[in-house]
């Protein structure tokens, strides 16, 4: 039985890859940090009897920057994969708390690649990279060969971290996978994610609670597609012969207006837009509501523009390809928190 170990399981990622593993027939090791003890709700439906009984699913408790941590469990648990997910995720949140989004998403890296070159084992690792590395490109789409040019402390850590990779692989021969994953959504996303965000709203307003939703640049562009896609990806990163750099990108931009007019229109609502940037509103076509208003809060300092992933070499080495547009995986998250919205 193969072990994997894994760093945020309690994370959206996480949580997907947990259960991809698992159906595989992995023993599934989580690194919890002690913030996220009580918040395992994504997991949940993983901690059966069974997986618990028969050490298929086990949790520790550590913290990421805690060199001492990584070295324990990789004695303890003598992992033939590690999928370092765990950090400081929300490129807004980072410019509020920079130092923060460095040490756990860069830093923390650079502790276990240390644990790995210590241990001199033959441990495969994959790295959650990000396309936030390349900020403004000039040109699109990117590929693993873009030069980074990060807009932001999240960027700048994770192009840390992926430099960090390229190192430790070049240089002490260890097994290093980076993903550059372009935005990948899903109705495990958290609320503080704009995807989520809509589609939660979107619920709330099928539901009868009829607040208009609060938006940010509206002409903001992602590529985005679906987690649990993603998560498969990652796997097959590790699968491959050589630790190798890959991109996993839908190659289809969207933008906020385009998602919001999509998750509404899951729930019957079309969506009407007029104005221009903080005048701009989203109203029901048929009853004249407002459902959508934009807030120069929301906007970022900085924004990366343009960030078009080419998933080309994944498709070419790995097989993996994306099946969800992102105004379907829009009606996908709607539905999924519409139900959960009328369950409570």
């Amino acid at each position: 039985m193969k072990k994997a170990l894994i760093t945020g399981i309690t994370g959206q990622d996480g949580s997907y890859l947990a259960e991809l593993l698992l159906n595989k027939g992995y023993a599934v090791h989580g690194l919890v940090r002690r913030a996220s003890a009580y918040n395992r709700t994504r997991i949940d439906h993983l901690r059966t009897d069974e997986n618990l009984a028969n050490g298929r699913l086990v949790l520790h408790y550590g913290e990421l920057n805690d060199l001492t941590s990584f070295h324990r469990l990789l004695h303890k648990i003598e992992p033939n994969e590690i999928y370092h997910l765990a950090g400081q995720s929300h490129v807004g949140l980072s410019f509020e708390i920079p130092e923060v989004t460095c040490l756990e998403n860069g830093m923390a890296t650079l502790h276990l690649l240390e644990a790995m070159r210590e241990m001199k084992t033959d441990v495969r690792l994959y790295l959650a990279g990000s396309s936030e590395i390349f900020g403004a490109p000039q040109a699109g789409p990117q590929t693993e060969l873009t030069p980074l040019d990060p807009r932001n402390p999240y960027g700048a850590a994770k192009a840390f971290a992926f430099n960090l990779g390229k190192i430790y692989r070049e240089s002490h021969g260890l097994y290093v996978a980076n993903g550059i994953l372009y935005n990948h959504e899903s109705p495990h996303r958290g609320e503080n994610f704009v995807t989520r965000k809509i589609s939660m709203a979107a619920a709330r307003w099928a539901g009868g609670q009829k607040a208009p939703l609060e938006l940010g640049n509206l002409d903001g562009c992602r590529d985005w597609g679906y987690a649990a896609e993603y998560v498969e990806g990652m796997w097959r990163m590790l699968q491959a012969e050589n630790g190798a750099d890959f991109v996993l990108a839908t190659g289809v931009l969207t933008t906020v207006r385009e998602f919001a007019r999509a998750a509404y229109a899951a729930i019957g609502v079309e969506l009407e837009f007029a104005g221009a940037g903080p005048t701009e509103v989203g109203r029901c076509a048929r009853t004249r509501e407002i459902v959508v208003t934009v807030s120069p809060r929301f906007y970022r300092p900085v924004d990366a523009t343009h960030l078009l992933g080419d998933a080309t070499k994944a498709r070419e080495v790995l097989g993996w390809s994306p099946q969800t547009a992102a105004t379907d995986l829009a009606k996908l998250m709607v539905e999924t928190d519409v139900a959960r919205v009328g369950a409570h």
